[in-house]
């Protein structure tokens, strides 16, 4: 028989496992049909709740796991109790090989703690990057995220924040918004409402593979019906099933477009470099890194669609690209081993090339438009360092260098002698493009990885 402490104490449990609170509307707006069974639902410390939701079951029919911070108790407080709930579910999704989805609302450490706060950050903390690259993660950030609990959530591979939710490392007078996040790349999708922001979550669930040891998900799908040109979205939908694409980071690193889409069925990440922005920055080089890396884990394939003068480099521009950034670029293509398509729809010349589409290391299929530029450098650079003479000397020197470019681009650029240099596999058009990409990424599902040095881990441009 229970002691009248005891029955205090699960009368208390009893109301804090059954109250209809935000962390468990979220998760009913997670799961199908709101459906879920809940794990650790009496876990706490003493007479402390552990102030945090967990539960499995399916995501648009998709194995799940799922944790839920629960404002309502301690103000979503994080104690040990709630960083071994979270930990645990973590783990238990690591386990079985699903994705996880973690719904972010707490005010911070439980502060009585003291250190054992601090430990309890470090143990989520290891544990998320543990098995990250094993099981996708999404964070969902949902009310205030900040501190150590922004950092972990950052660590996931797909961010999702609503408009009214607040995440930030420190507070400061422009800091936790989710236009702020979504500016600095800190989030790859905002949504009006935190139910919207879970139901998006729902959305990609259903798009990325299991795990990284499975395959990608196939789905029946309708035709574009569109010649692949225009801006980089165009181009992107394009590419993709009818109705299939979903932008990431799209206020972040504008002269690059990354989106998660399906192709001819199957899920893919599509890449495209933006012609309406000269050269890719810093923050381009960032975001194309970091998806490529996502995709890469989870051998999701990448298809590049590449038209860009290059990199910018000008030191009078705060968002100038850097060496390391340029670096870091083309060391995930490099050493991603999915299926890499690229498709030069536009210029391409020098490194922009070797970064994005060089068939020799970046891409397992090179695609070209009969058009497009594809030379060891820029056609207007060309003009200034070879025909230097013919330059100084003509009248009108813009339409002379103009003409001079051109010269160049039609010699020693064009799509043509590239496919004869083998820098190309196959010329075609707009039109034709994505039965071809289609066709390539058929015969490459059953890619196997090249083979590597045994090492621990690369450190290229970090």
């Amino acid at each position: 028989m229970m002691t009248e402490g005891q029955k205090a104490k699960h009368a208390m449990y009893e109301h804090v496992v059954n109250a209809d609170t935000s962390a468990k509307r979220r998760l009913a707006a997670l799961f199908d049909n709101g459906s879920y069974t809940e794990i650790g639902a009496y876990a706490g410390t003493g007479d402390r709740p552990a102030g945090v939701a967990a539960a499995f079951g399916y995501v648009n029919g998709v194995k799940a796991y799922a944790f839920s911070q629960d404002v309502s108790v301690m103000s979503g407080a994080v104690s040990a109790a709630h960083a071994d709930k979270i930990c645990r579910t973590l783990e238990l999704a690591a386990k079985n090989g699903t994705p996880v989805i973690g719904i972010y609302d707490s005010c911070g450490a439980f502060a009585e703690d003291g250190a054992d706060a601090l430990n309890a950050y470090g143990r989520i903390l290891s544990v998320t990057n543990n098995i990250s690259g094993v099981v996708p993660q999404i964070a969902v950030i949902a009310g205030v995220c900040s501190g150590s609990s922004a950092m972990i959530a950052e660590c996931a591979d797909i961010v999702v924040m609503a408009q009214d939710a607040q995440f930030y490392m420190a507070a400061g007078a422009d800091s936790g918004s989710a236009e702020t996040a979504a500016r600095s790349g800190a989030v790859s999708l905002t949504a009006a409402t935190d139910i919207e922001a879970v139901e998006l979550a729902r959305n990609l669930v259903m798009l990325i593979p299991q795990n990284n040891l499975s395959p990608v998900p196939e789905f029946e799908y309708s035709e574009s019906n569109k010649p692949v040109s225009g801006t980089a979205a165009e181009i992107a939908a394009a590419l993709a099933d009818a109705d299939s694409v979903t932008e990431l980071s799209s206020g972040f690193g504008t002269a690059a477009y990354t989106a998660l889409a399906t192709i001819g069925g199957s899920t893919a990440g599509i890449v495209a470099t933006n012609k309406t922005k000269a050269r890719l920055t810093g923050a381009d080089c960032d975001k194309i890194a970091r998806f490529v890396r996502f995709c890469d884990s989870f051998s999701i394939p990448v298809v590049t669609a590449v038209d860009t003068e290059g990199f910018e480099l000008s030191a009078a521009s705060d968002k100038a690209g850097s060496v390391r950034d340029i670096a870091r670029l083309s060391n995930a293509y490099a050493e991603a081993t999915t299926v890499k398509i690229a498709v030069v729809t536009g210029k391409a010349c020098g490194s922009a090339f070797v970064a994005l589409a060089g068939s020799n290391a970046n891409a397992d299929m090179t695609f070209a438009y009969a058009d497009s530029v594809i030379a060891a450098m820029d056609p207007v650079a060309a003009a200034e360092f070879l025909y230097h003479d013919e330059l100084r000397n003509a009248d009108d020197v813009k339409a002379k260098r103009n003409e001079l470019a051109q010269r160049y681009a039609d010699e020693f650029g064009s799509a043509a002698d590239a496919a004869a240099k083998a820098a190309v596999d196959v010329i075609t058009d707009p039109v034709s493009v994505r039965a071809a990409v289609i066709s390539a990424l058929y015969i490459s599902s059953g890619k196997r990885a090249d083979r590597r040095f045994p090492k621990k881990h690369g450190n290229a441009a970090f």
